[in-house]
């Protein structure tokens, strides 16, 4: 009798499949140079982008999405770069609600077990974000450079962890 629960046990674990989940990792973009429309990244602006990819160093993305600024490419490049991969950069030309539609989609296409970093801008961080389900996502103030947010999205579940990386955002 022993033997057939051992073996009816290691049947159903056997069977039992990981459960997957996409990670979606959402920051907005480091630093500018300058009030420009395309700028480029300030001295901090590149060291926080060297210290995203630190920070992810030890789940680095299958997939980075960026807007087609700049800044963001910028910021997502170091992690690209140790990643191996390549950034997709999504253009605003149908505007704003449709752009935030076209990253969600995106994201939405990929593999259950893909993850993915988002680089956009303060005010469409929180829009992805809440698009992919994470209804309680703040706004991003426009001092704020740090915000890390995680989300684990699985069926039609999603939650989120919010942490900091790099240098403190200069916020009051």
């Amino acid at each position: 009798m022993k033997r057939l629960l051992l073996a009816a046990a290691a049947a159903c674990l056997l069977t039992v499949s990981p459960v997957l989940a996409q990670t979606v990792i959402l920051v907005r973009h480091a630093e500018k140079a300058d009030d420009s429309r395309d700028a480029l990244l300030s001295a901090e602006g590149q060291a926080r982008a060297e210290a995203l990819a630190r920070t992810l160093a030890g789940g680095l993305p299958d997939h980075i999405f960026t807007s087609p600024m700049q800044r963001t490419i910028l910021t997502a490049a170091p992690t690209a770069e140790a990643a191996g991969v390549t950034s997709r950069a999504f253009g605003f030309e149908n505007g704003l609600p449709a752009h935030v539609e076209e990253v969600a989609a995106a994201v939405r296409a990929l593999p259950e077990d893909a993850v993915v970093l988002v680089v956009e801008h303060s005010n469409i961080v929180p829009l992805i974000a809440r698009t992919l389900g994470y209804a309680e996502a703040a706004d991003v103030p426009e001092c704020e450079f740090d915000r890390l947010t995680r989300l684990e999205i699985q069926g039609e579940g999603t939650t989120a962890v919010v942490s900091r990386y790099g240098a403190k955002s200069a916020c009051d």
